[in-house]
This record gives structure tokens, sequence and C-alpha cells, in this order.
């Protein structure tokens, strides 16, 4: 047996090293000058056909940490065609960036590595990686094995799924994910950043058919079911700063809940904060609640930003997750809190500080999970995997970034959040005890 384990180990590992090479250097060969949407769905929206291994439990959200996945990064060179995408507004040079952190690239490949015209404090040129390139992404969903994250939510911007070439990154990323999930026993939904206005809800609607129909990404082995179904998650459902049409919104929630054939899903909405008052950032209109009783299967609202020190943090659980989560059991709804380590978006919004909500060294972040453990919560969001343009960003993020204006936690392992989200992973699942001190390394 012992033997057999070996051989099976040499087996994978050799699966997943020519499973790099392949998506690292694989083109599509299509004409981006002349892409059109139907090249995207036959090139890109294929059933998954590799290997998958198995990992995590798909069939249930309780238990689980699940990551914010932005997945929006590419590069000039990078083969996405669309050259600096959510590095810096089209540039990316100084005084043209839009990210308050800067990765650690020193475990990253040749071939995922894309210069810049930014230099550290030794003149070595700064580089970044790719959301298009599969290797990277496969590299990331490595790390949540290595470190116990259950998976992710792949955040799927409606406004980006017009343009045939928008629609061709964001497809090929839900794709690296895909295999990523499956490569290393992982988990991942889809979650579609959104408006809710007629427009928007019949583009969603039609590339939700499109992917569970030609994609079959319900049907994939690594794609997350709760209660017996496949999850579907909807942010930005209610908030004051995104377009409303309650009749049409009405309809497509009754369509992710009934069809026979696209639906039958359970139904995510991320919220705004103020959700069951129709305060602050939501929209005062009792149709929010009432869909939300109809429709919604887990409730999830946003928190990023709304507190920015420890004794915050337990006010908040105490004033609005408790309340929260007495009215989801009371109307049998799972509740889906949503964390954070710290915050920072200076290089967007030069107002702002550097460092806005400072994370502490993982206190912040610790105390959240803890406050959430101690109210019952068997579920957690957290913000995000691979957010550096806010500053919410878990995966591994260097001390030693370029010269400019960017948060660094001195003296702290570029894999101190990746390892410290593996630690509250098990706090949230059961597979250790509650903990209000932060567990040291």
């Amino acid at each position: 047996m012992l033997m057999y384990n070996k051989i099976a180990a040499i087996a994978i590992a050799i699966s997943v090293s020519i499973l790099l090479l392949i998506g690292a250097s694989a083109k599509d060969n299509l004409d981006l000058s002349k892409l059109t949407r139907e090249d995207v769905i036959r090139t890109y929206m294929q059933p998954y056909t590799g290997t998958s291994i198995v990992g995590v439990d798909t069939s249930t959200l309780t238990g689980k940490v699940m990551c914010g996945y932005q997945g929006w990064f590419a590069c000039k060179g990078d083969d996405c065609g669309r050259g600096w995408v959510h590095w810096g507004p089209g540039v990316f040079e100084s005084g043209k960036l839009s990210v308050d952190m800067w990765p650690d690239m020193t475990e990253l490949d040749a071939d995922e590595r894309y210069p810049t015209a930014f230099k550290h404090q030794d003149g070595r040129t700064a580089e970044v990686f790719s959301s298009f390139n599969t290797k990277t992404v496969l590299r990331h969903f490595k790390w949540m094995q290595e470190y116990g994250i259950d998976g992710v939510f792949v955040q799927r911007f409606a406004n980006e799924i017009v343009d045939p070439l928008n629609l061709r990154q964001f497809t090929k990323v839900l794709a690296n994910c895909r295999e990523g999930a499956n490569t290393y026993g992982r988990t991942y939904a889809v979650m579609y950043d959104m408006d809710f206005d007629a427009e928007t809800l019949k583009r969603v609607k039609a590339d939700w058919i499109d992917l569970v129909g030609k994609m079959e990404i319900t049907r994939d082995k690594a794609y997350l079911h709760h209660n017996g179904k496949p999850v579907i998650a909807l942010w930005g459902f209610g908030f004051t700063h995104r377009k409303w049409d309650s009749a049409e919104t009405k309809k497509f929630l009754r369509f992710l809940r009934k069809d026979k054939i696209y639906g039958g899903c359970t139904i995510m909405l991320g919220l705004p904060t103020g959700w069951r008052t129709l305060s602050g950032d939501c929209r005062d209109d009792n149709e929010i609640l009432r869909m939300i009783g109809m429709y919604c299967d887990i409730v999830s609202p946003w928190t990023v930003g709304r507190f920015g020190t420890l004794d915050e943090a337990a006010n908040h659980a105490e004033n609005i997750w408790k309340p929260d989560m007495e009215w989801c059991k009371r109307y049998k709804k799972d509740y889906l809190p949503v964390v954070y380590p710290g915050f920072s978006w200076h290089n967007m919004f030069p107002e702002s500080k550097t460092d806005a909500i400072p994370r502490l060294g993982g206190k912040f972040l610790w105390k959240q999970y803890a406050e959430a453990k101690k109210l019952g919560a068997d579920m957690v969001y957290q913000a995000m995997f691979d957010e550096v343009d806010e500053g919410t960003a878990i995966f591994k993020v260097t001390n030693d970034p370029p010269i400019g204006a960017f948060v660094k936690e001195p003296g702290l392992p570029s894999d101190h959040y990746l390892w410290l989200v593996g630690k509250a992973a098990d706090m949230i699942s059961g597979r250790s005890e509650l903990s209000e001190e932060m567990p040291q390394r």
C-alpha cells in the first residue's frame, strides 16, 4: 500500500506539472481583432475533462471558509490582449496604479512574471502576475490546498461579459479556477457582481445559461452545492448605488429557483450591511425583504470598511451580525458573514491614506472570526484572496514592494494570512476549538 501511495503521488505530481506547462503556454489562436462572442463560447465554454482530485466536501457550504477571488488582473504581454487591467487604469506606471499591495513573486516561474515600469529599492524591475495565466491560478489553488482554505467564489462582473475580449478574459479565468479546484481538491462557485436592472439581468441570465448548458459547470465535481443544489451568488442586491428593477429582479430569481434546466439553484445574495432594516447603503424598498424571504437561501451582507478597530468589530458582531443571524434563523436562511484583514486604496483614491484600516498583524481579522464563531457562524466569506486594489488580499504579498506607497507588515512572512485563514477555517469547521486569542505560529 505504501508503494502504491508513492506511485500515485508521483503520478499526480507529473499530471499537475503537465497541466501547469500546458496552461502557461497554450494559445487559443483566435484573431482578437475580429473576436466574437461565439468564438469565446466555442473556445472556452467547454465541459471540464481533466483530472479531479477528491478533497473538500463540495456538497455543502456548511463548515467552510470561502474566499472571494477577483481574478481580474491582466498584463501587457500575457495573451489576454487587454494590456494592463486592474494593476493600473490602462497604463501601469508611477502615478498611474491602482493597487496598494504588491504580490510576492518569489515562487512564480519566469513564464508567470510580467515586468513593470516600477523599480525596487535596489534597482530591480518589479514584476506582477496575470490571472489569465492558467499556471498562476493553479498555483493559487495549490496554496489553498496547502493552507487548508476550502475554495473561492469566482467573481464574474456583469459589465465585463459584454465585449467579447473582456468575456474571453473572465471566462478563461473561470476555466482556470475550475481546473485549479479540480486539480487541488478545492471547491468554487460563480458570483456575479451586478446591477439589477432589466438589461443587466437579461445579460446575466444569458451568460448563466451558457455556463450551465455549454460549460456544464454545475455538473463539475468541484462546483459548490448546498442543500442538494448548485450555488449561484449574486452580489450587489439592494444597494443604493446599483440599478434596480423590482419586477424584473423577481422574474430572474424565480428563474434561478424554478427553471427545470438552468435553475434549481441555491441562491446566495451579497447584500448591503443595512439590508434587514432597509437603512444605510440599502434601498428603502420593502420588496428587498420580500424577495430575500421568498428566493434567497444564503444571506451575506458586505462589511468591508464598515468597522476598523477591534472594539468596532466586536460591536458590529453584537449589533449587526447577531440580529441578522436571529432573523435568518427565524426565516430558515443560512448566514454567511464577511470578514476582511484590513483596508487600503490610497493609490486609487489619493485622498485616502495608505493602510486606512490597519491589519494589526492579523489580530483584526482573527477578532472577526472569533466573534463570528461565538455567535454560532458555521460558514464565512473571506474578503478577499487576491484583492490588492483595496488592500484586502490574503494571498502572498511582499514586504519588499517597489518604490511607492504600499502596505507592508515588516517581520511577517508573506504567507502569514494564508496560514491564519487556514487556522480560522479549522475553528469555523469545528476541527479546532474557539479561541479569542490569535494563534501563534
